[in-house]
C-alpha cells in the first residue's frame, strides 16, 4: 500500500477465483486459531463489479457475531483483563512512524496506526473487496463523473461531536491542500475535479464545486474524468476524515501529536498512549459506529531490528511476530499451527533514477537486471519464502499478465550473465566510457538478516559482470525521504530497492501510479527524462492514462498489459521477487484478519478476542 519496510519475501498463494485478493482459510479446531493453508496460485481476470450498485451493509448486532464464532468451536474468551492485544507494528524494524496524519501517510507502518484511529467514506472489507464505511450507500451518474455518497445516521467522532458531510468535504479537501504537501492525496485523490488546480494554488477550496454538501448525511463528488479505479483510490488514508476543531485546536501539522486528547478521528480505537521507540496503545472509541471491539487494549511496539520480534514472541511478549530465514525451523516446530505463511501482493524491486547516469542509458539498465540470478538469489536466501519473478502486477492479482517476458526478451528468471556483458559493453560505448564507476545501492534491510543476504548477493552477481556495487544501509524512513527526494531531481539517488504493497486491487495501483505522467512515485522519472526513449515511454504513460479510464474490463486489462512488457524491457522497475510473509500467532488470538494486504478492516476488529488458551503472550503489564 506504499512503500513497505523490508521484510522477508515469498510465494503468494491464492485459491477463490471470483477474489483475487482472497486467500484459503481453514477453521480451526477446538482451542486453536485460525490457520492459512497456502494453495496453488491460479492467474485470472475478473469481470469488475458494476461500480454504481450500492453496497449493502453488515448490520448484525456484534452479540449475534461473537456467537457464530463461538459456534464455530474456538476456545471460550478470556476475562476482560485478559483482552489485550500485543502486536508490533507491521512491516517494522522501525523505532517510530513516520506520520499519523492520514493525509500525509504513505508507508504501511504509519497507515497500520492510521487505520485503528481513521476511517472513509469507503474501505477494503476482509477480502480487500470495496465496502461502504462511514457512507451508508453510494450512487454513481450514468457518465461516470458525479459520485454520490449518504452517510451513515448518527455518525460522530470519537469524543462524541456529530460528524456530517461537512467534515467528509473538509478532509479531502485539507488533503489537497498544497501548504500540507500531501505526496498521496495528488494520486488518490487527484482525479476531482480540479485538484489539480488547488494543489497549484490557482483555487483556494473545492468545497461547493467539486465538493458538494447537499445535506448534513449527503455528499456529491464530481471527477474531471472517469475512473475504473476511483472507489478503490477513495479507500486511502488521505481521504478518511479528521475533526476540523482537533486542527483549528492545534494546528494542521500538529494535531496528529495530540490524539491522545480522544479526539480527531471516528474509527474503531482512539489513542491511549503514544511513546516513539516503545510503543503506541490504543483503546476502544465508545462512539464507534460499528461493531465495538471486544478488546479493552491494542499494542503496537516498536522493533528496530525485525529479528528481534521472534525472540520476544518465544519469550511471550507478543501475540504475533514476523519470521526470518534464519528462524524458520524454529517456528516451524511450534505446536498448535503457530507458524503462518500469509500471502502477499509485494513485489522487492530496484529502482534507478532516469536523471542520473549511467542510468538514463537503456542497455546499461538491461545489464544490470540480466546479471541477476533471481532464481539462485530465491534458493541462497529465500530459502523457499519467496517467488523469483520478473512482474511488476504479481501474480494472483487481476491483470497479471502470464506471457511477460523479461527485459531484452528473456524468458525465465535466472537471468543471462554473458547478454548481461554485451549488453553493458553496447551501453558503455554508446556513453563513450570505457568503464563504470562504483555505484551506491541504496537500501534498508532493517537488521533483517535475509534482507541482508540478497542485496549481497545482488552485489556480488553485478560485480561478476564487472560493476562494482556499494551497498549503503541505512533506516528506512531515511531510504523513503530520500527516494521521494529523486523525483525530477538528478542529484537526487542513482540506485534503491524497495518493497511495494498494493493499496488496491488494480493494476492502477502498480503501474500508472508508479509510472504514470506527473506522479509522486515516479521518482525514477520514467517518461519525464532526455534520454532517446523518452518519447517511447511517454506513448506508454499515454496507453496507461487510456486503461485508467477504460470500462471495459478485458480490454483495459489487454492495455495494461502492454504497458507493462514496455515497461519491464526498460527496467522501469527491476522486480526480485514475490512475497509470502512468515509469522507466528499465538493460539490464544481469535478471529483477526490476516490477508494479503495483513489489513483488519475496522469493523472487523469487533470479531477479535483472546481466548483462554494458555499458549498466550502475557499482558499483565498493560
Amino acid at each position: 500500500m506504499n512503500q513497505v519496510t523490508e521484510h522477508t519475501l515469498a510465494s503468494a498463494a491464492f485459491k477463490d477465483k471470483d477474489c483475487p485478493w482472497r486467500a484459503s482459510f481453514e477453521r480451526p479446531a477446538h482451542g486453536q486459531s485460525q490457520g492459512i493453508t497456502p494453495t496453488r496460485i491460479s492467474a485470472f481476470q475478473e469481470e469488475e463489479k458494476t461500480m454504481s450498485q450500492s453496497t449493502e451493509l453488515d448490520t448484525k448486532p456484534m452479540s449475534q457475531r461473537t456467537e457464530e464464532i463461538q459456534t464455530l468451536g474456538l476456545a471460550a474468551k478470556a476475562t476482560p483483563d485478559q483482552q489485550v492485544y500485543i502486536d508490533p507494528i507491521r512491516f517494522g524494524g522501525l523505532s517510530d512512524i513516520r506520520t499519523f496524519d492520514p493525509a500525509l501517510a504513505a508507508d504501511s507502518s504509519s497507515i497500520t496506526a492510521v487505520d485503528m484511529v481513521f476511517t472513509g467514506l469507503v474501505a477494503l472489507d476482509s477480502q480487500l473487496q470495496v465496502q461502504n464505511q462511514l457512507a451508508e450507500s453510494h450512487t454513481v451518474s450514468a457518465d461516470g463523473l458525479t459520485y454520490t455518497f449518504r452517510l451513515r445516521p448518527g455518525l460522530t467522532f470519537s469524543d462524541g461531536a456529530p460528524l456530517t458531510s461537512a467534515d467528509v468535504a473538509y478532509s479531502i479537501n485539507r488533503a489537497l491542500d498544497p501548504g500540507l504537501r500531501s505526496r498521496t492525496a495528488p494520486t488518490y485523490l487527484g482525479l476531482i475535479k480540479d485538484a489539480d488546480k488547488m494543489l497549484r494554488g490557482e483555487v483556494e477550496t473545492l468545497i461547493g464545486k467539486s465538493l458538494l454538501t447537499l445535506d448534513a448525511r449527503t455528499i456529491k463528488i464530481v471527477l474531471s474524468h472517469k475512473a475504473a479505479y476511483f472507489l478503490q483510490a477513495l479507500t486511502h488514508p488521505c481521504a478518511y476524515v479528521v475533526q476540523k476543531s482537533m486542527i483549528d485546536k492545534y494546528g494542521n501539522m500538529e494535531f496528529s501529536r495530540h490524539l491522545t486528547d480522544g479526539a480527531g478521528g471516528a474509527g474503531p480505537f482512539v489513542v491511549a498512549s503514544y511513546t516513539p521507540s516503545e510503543d503506541i496503545q490504543f483503546t476502544p472509541n465508545r462512539h464507534y459506529y460499528g461493531p465495538r471491539p471486544q478488546l479493552r487494549k491494542v499494542v503496537l511496539p516498536f522493533y528496530p531490528l525485525i529479528d528481534r520480534e521472534f525472540k520476544a514472541y518465544t519469550d511471550n511478549q507478543l501475540h504475533t511476530a514476523q519470521v526470518t530465514a534464519e528462524q524458520l525451523p524454529e517456528a516451524l516446530a511450534l505446536p498448535n499451527q503457530q507458524y503462518r505463511t500469509l500471502p502477499q501482493l509485494v513485489i522487492m524491486y530496484v529502482a534507478f533514477n532516469y536523471l542520473v547516469k549511467p542510468f538514463d542509458n537503456i542497455h546499461i539498465r538491461q545489464a544490470f537486471a540480466l546479471a541477476l540470478d533471481k532464481d539462485a538469489i530465491v534458493q541462497a536466501t529465500g530459502k523457499g519464502i519467496m517467488i523469483p519473478t520478473n512482474h511488476i502486477v504479481p501474480l494472483g492479482m487481476t491483470g497479471y499478465y502470464p506471457d511477460l517476458r523479461g527485459p531484452a526478451g528473456i524468458k525465465g528468471t535466472a537471468g543471462d550473465v554473458e547478454k548481461a556483458r554485451a549488453l553493458l559493453q553496447q551501453g558503455l560505448q554508446e556513453e563513450g566510457m570505457d568503464s563504470l564507476s562504483p555505484v551506491t545501492f541504496n537500501v534498508a534491510t532493517n537488521g533483517n538478516s535475509t534482507n541482508r543476504d540478497q542485496v549481497v548477493a545482488m552485489q556480488k552477481m553485478w560485480k561478476n559482470i564487472g560493476i562494482d556495487v556499494i551497498i549503503k544501509d541505512m533506516n528506512f524512513l531515511e531510504l523513503s525521504a530520500l527516494v521521494d527526494n529523486s523525483l525530477n531531481n538528478p542529484n537526487g539517488l542513482a540506485m534503491w530497492r524497495l518493497n511495494w504493497v498494493a493499496d488496491y486491487p488494480d493494476p492502477h495501483n502498480w503501474l500508472s501510479l508508479q509510472f504514470g505522467k506527473g506522479s509522486a512515485n515516479n521518482q525514477l522519472n520514467y517518461g519525464q527524462n532526455s534520454s532517446p526513449q523518452a518519447a517511447r515511454q511517454q506513448v506508454v504513460q499515454r496507453l496507461l492514462e487510456e486503461a485508467d479510464a477504460n470500462m471495459d474490463s478485458d480490454s483495459r486489462m489487454q492495455q495494461y498489459n502492454q504497458a507493462e512488457q514496455q515497461l519491464v524491457d526498460e527496467v522501469a522497475w527491476l522486480p526480485i521477487a514475490q512475497a509470502l510473509l512468515p509469522y507466528v500467532v499465538k493460539p490464544c488470538v481469535v478471529g483477526n484478519v490476516y490477508n494479503a494486504a495483513w489489513l483488519t478492516p475496522p469493523d472487523e476488529w469487533g470479531n477479535v478476542y483472546i481466548s483462554e488458551n494458555p499458549l498466550c503472550a502475557k499482558s499483565s503489564g498493560y
